[in-house]
Order: C-alpha cells, then sequence, then structure tokens
C-alpha cells in the first residue's frame, strides 16, 4: 500500500495549527488550501492562546467562520463527529477551533456552552504560566484550582474535550483525574525522547492512555529535539507514545503556525514564556502541512501497517469526538 494510499483511505486529522491571531487579517486564510492539498480531512485552528482578550477570541471566530461558510466548495464546519465523516466524502476540508489557554476568561461557567456552539472543540487550561484556573510548565506549578475544576466540570458537561499541553506535571494529572471523559494532550511531544519542560513524562502519557485520551505528538523543532528531518523525529515520538501505551492513544496535533514571521516575533517579544534557559534559544522550525506524507513514509519504515497508520493519523481523535462531543 502507498503513502497516498493509505492517505486516500484514511481520516487524517490535525488538532492543532495555528493560523495569524489577526481578526482584521484575512490575507492568509487561502493557505488553510494547503492542508487539504495535502490530504488532511479536519484541522483544529487556534483562536488565541495565553492572555490573548476574550473579544478577539471572538472575532476570530467569526472571521474564520465566515471564510468557512463563503468557500463552501473546499471548506466545511465541522461540529458533530458525523461532520468528519461527511467531509472525507466531500473530499472538503473539516475545521473546528480550538482555544490554547483560558487564563483570559472571567469566571463565568456559561462561556463553554458559547465557544462550543461556535465550533471550538476543545480548550487547555493554562498555556505555559499559572492562572487562575491551572499550572503551566514553565512556572512553579500552582495545580489545578477550584475554579479549574468547575471549568473542567463544565466543558464535560457541555462535551467540550478538556487538553492538558503546556500545563505543569502536577496539573496536567489533576485534569486527567478531575474529568469523567477521556483527556487530551493536543500537541505536546515525549520528555524520555527529548527533555524539554513543554514536552510530557511516560507517567503523564500513561495516565491519560488509561482514561482513554490522546496524545497529538506536534511538528515543532525545540520539541522535538531535531533540526533537520523533522518528519521523522515525528514518527519516533508517535512510535514512542504508541510502543508505550497502544498505538490507539497518539495523534497529530502539528501546531504549524502559517506566518514564521509571527512566530519569530512573538518568540523575541515575550521572552517571559519563551525563555532561553528553557529551551527556547533557536528560532523554531516547524513540520509544515505538506510534510505529512514523510511522516507516513517513516512510520511505514518503522513497521506501522494500514490500520496502525489509520488510527495515528486520525481513527483515534475521531473516537475522541464520538466519545466526547454533543
Amino acid at each position: 500500500m502507498s503513502v497516498n494510499d493509505v492517505l486516500r483511505a484514511s481520516i487524517v486529522w490535525d488538532n492543532h495549527t495555528c493560523l495569524p491571531v489577526r481578526p482584521d487579517d484575512a490575507s492568509f486564510l487561502p493557505q488553510l488550501e494547503r492542508a487539504r492539498a495535502a490530504g488532511f480531512t479536519v484541522v483544529s485552528i487556534n483562536i488565541g492562546y495565553g492572555d490573548t482578550p476574550v473579544e478577539q477570541h471572538f472575532l476570530m471566530l467569526a472571521q474564520l467562520r465566515h471564510w468557512v461558510r463563503t468557500h463552501p466548495e473546499h471548506y466545511l464546519l465541522v461540529l458533530t463527529a458525523a461532520d468528519v465523516a461527511r467531509a472525507k466524502h466531500e473530499g472538503k476540508l473539516g475545521v473546528c477551533f480550538d482555544l490554547e489557554g483560558v487564563g483570559a476568561l472571567p469566571p463565568q461557567p456559561g462561556l463553554v456552552r458559547l465557544y462550543y456552539d461556535l465550533g471550538v472543540r476543545w480548550m487547555l487550561l493554562a498555556y505555559n504560566r499559572n492562572n487562575a484556573y491551572a499550572g503551566g510548565c514553565l512556572d512553579d506549578d500552582c495545580g489545578l484550582t477550584a475554579q479549574g475544576i468547575e471549568l473542567v466540570e463544565e466543558m464535560a458537561r457541555v462535551g467540550m474535550v478538556t487538553c492538558a499541553s503546556h500545563a505543569g506535571p502536577r496539573t496536567a494529572r489533576a485534569i486527567v483525574d478531575a474529568s469523567p471523559n477521556p483527556v487530551i494532550f493536543s500537541h505536546s511531544n515525549a520528555r524520555a525522547l527529548h527533555d524539554h519542560p513543554r514536552n510530557i513524562t511516560d507517567d503523564a502519557i500513561r495516565a491519560c492512555a488509561a482514561r482513554g485520551g490522546v496524545i497529538g505528538i506536534n511538528g515543532l523543532g525545540p520539541f522535538l529535539g531535531a533540526r533537520d528531518d523533522l518528519a521523522d523525529a515525528v514518527a519516533r515520538h508517535i512510535d514512542h507514545v504508541a510502543q508505550l501505551v497502544g498505538v490507539e492513544h497518539v495523534g497529530l496535533g502539528l501546531d504549524y503556525a502559517y506566518d514564521q514571521q509571527e512566530v519569530d516575533d512573538y518568540q523575541q517579544k515575550m521572552r517571559a514564556a519563551y525563555p532561553n534557559d528553557r529551551g527556547y534559544a533557536e528560532p523554531f522550525r516547524m513540520l509544515p502541512p505538506e510534510g505529512l506524507t514523510d511522516v507516513v513514509t517513516a512510520l511505514m519504515g518503522r513497521g506501522y501497517g494500514e490500520a496502525d497508520l489509520k488510527a495515528v493519523l486520525g481513527a483515534n481523535l475521531q473516537r475522541i469526538a464520538r466519545q466526547v462531543w454533543k
């Protein structure tokens, strides 16, 4: 079976991709076609991160939803698990959304339903630093607060997936334990392969998998521990998780940012969030959507057959959607 055969037969789900968080700039939106052309079925697009103001979240949602709605020949808004299969059948790119950190949210549980109704299908609680809800991986991890527990419970009630990426180790474990549903690490790599505070331990991977969760591997050089051949590095991290807890608990959350300059500028500006002494000294290298075929090739070289490839590429995340979304 060729790589293209595998992609044609699979739901291919990138659970975290980043367009510029600029609601007044639509110039990058046509680049979503790169994901569709590369073979992806679904992408989850970031609407904000860290302390991005709530108003900006909704402006991004308005911009992105308008783009999908006015380009129905190529894109489909994914609100249900059935929409994923529909996107595949119609050859369209399914689009849903995520929020990378709830630090800017006021303590108003009703907001979760509003975000969910607009297409946000997962949120993570802490973006590197502590906030009122949870502890971050680059901070003195404060754990999951009472306010954070309330938020996790409301997300489960509504049907939104809870994500533990970017959280500190103590907080991440508390999130997994607090949720009645499977929890994801949407875009986190294995610390056993590369010791970086953004990566997660084998214990965290086991805890997530024990509750039915999925770990999404990202394609960022600083977290892969690779400067060259990022696709092979992604395959190594996928294989580590698969060997540790089973192929049914690993997926993709490539975290590709379509504006490299914005990433570089933000990294320089926000040194508190990206300190040199915590593994952020070099500019980010990222695996682009077009690298998908190389990842599949690398996995096939490691002995992955059709069923395992389908699981990694999207079936595992499709299961999470069926279990959690309402």
